[in-house]
């Protein structure tokens, strides 16, 4: 799975992506239109736990999740009409699972900001109403199908259509389909679609070096906005952390400290991005690794086997399981067991965030 990072030109989108992905690519210029294509990259997802379940297990290696972000060229107003690289840009959003979006919450004379002000929430509505558009008219193209489709006795073309009515009539109301609620079978009914406003929203607020609680009331704007929609926010200084992420370890553990931050702030993001794709980890652990594996939140016992190699879920007999706490009282797997705590499950269970397991499979 993987997330874009969107917003207007300007509000420090690239900036952050390279600090994401520890990219050493030059600056952007000043100027709307700066990226083309879509940068790709693999951010890794910070996770204390994995240093937790060393203390006690002492690996060769420790490999954390990762995620894939995908650095998306700035969206202007009428966009869905062809403005800028319009439908280019909307396609590559298209093909991402969430949506990242940076909204500048500073003022700087040195930056241009494309609309001539800073204001983060019509930044918010500008991408909002490209995108609404956008879904709006995915819908119509695809309306005529499913009528005819559904008049010709196809129940699942009839589901289709009423997935697009409700969609449109949602849409009519200004609101992104994240926002609707659709029964499974409508949902996997217009799922081909790619429906942009269905797809899962984090905001970043990109503060000035002064503000890196996000007390500004243009964050607290954002942060209003983002509890009203359901979506995550986090605040970050995207040039501040640009800067800390070319330091050495040591340089930016000083830094870090100046400025008041126990790790950096692209950290929280990673980790609110692995959210966002509704996405957690399991772990397996023993003396060649410790890892952290990615799954879907409600994923079973078979499909996180699946994770490792498609054989383990194939062939899945069972899962021991036991707690990163159930380590920490207990010293190492095989007290664990002595004491009751290691538990078997079958392919019914579901796996919770932070386990830490052994599959059993066929051979």
């Amino acid at each position: 799975m993987e997330a874009g990072i969107v917003g207007l030109p300007n509000v420090g989108k690239s900036t952050l992506f390279n600090a994401l992905t520890s990219s050493q690519s030059a600056q952007s210029e000043n100027y709307p239109f700066c990226t083309i294509e879509p940068n790709e990259g693999i951010v890794s997802v910070p996770d204390p736990r994995l240093q937790r379940i060393t203390k006690y297990i002492k690996p060769q290696k420790i490999i954390p999740a990762a995620l894939k972000l995908v650095d998306i060229a700035g969206i202007v107003k009428g966009a869905s009409d062809g403005e800028g690289l319009g439908n280019k840009f909307l396609t590559h959003i298209r093909e991402v699972d969430a949506i990242v979006q940076v909204v500048r919450c500073f003022d700087d004379p040195d930056v241009i900001h494309v609309a001539g002000k800073v204001d983060p929430l019509a930044d918010i509505d500008t991408i909002d109403t490209e995108l609404m558009l956008a879904d709006m008219q995915t819908l119509e193209n695809a309306i005529g199908k499913a009528q005819r489709a559904a008049r010709a006795g196809d129940k699942e073309a009839k589901v289709r259509l009423d997935a697009i009515e409700k969609c449109n009539a949602h849409l009519e109301t200004e609101q992104p389909l994240r926002t609707l609620t659709l029964s499974d079978a409508e949902a996997k009914a217009i799922s081909s679609f790619g429906l942009l406003t269905a797809k899962p929203i984090l905001y970043v607020a990109n503060v000035s070096e002064n503000d890196l609680e996000g007390k500004d009331p243009l964050v607290t704007l954002v942060r209003d906005h983002a509890d009203k929609a359901g979506a995550g926010i986090v605040c970050v200084s995207a040039k501040l952390e640009s800067e800390i992420a070319e330091l050495d370890p040591a340089d930016r553990d000083e830094m870090l400290a100046d400025v008041g931050l126990a790790e950096p702030a692209l950290h929280h993001i990673a980790r609110a991005i692995y959210k966002t794709l509704g996405l957690q980890s399991y772990f397996t652990a023993g003396e060649k690794e410790v890892r952290a594996w990615t799954i879907p939140v409600g994923a079973t016992g078979p499909q996180a086997a699946g994770v490792i190699h498609s054989d383990f879920e194939k062939g899945f007999i069972r899962a021991e399981v036991y707690t990163l706490e159930d380590l920490e009282t207990y010293g190492n797997e095989k007290d664990i067991r002595q004491a009751g705590k290691l538990r078997v499950e079958g392919k019914d269970y579901i796996v919770q965030d932070g386990d830490i397991c052994h599959f059993l499979n066929k051979t």
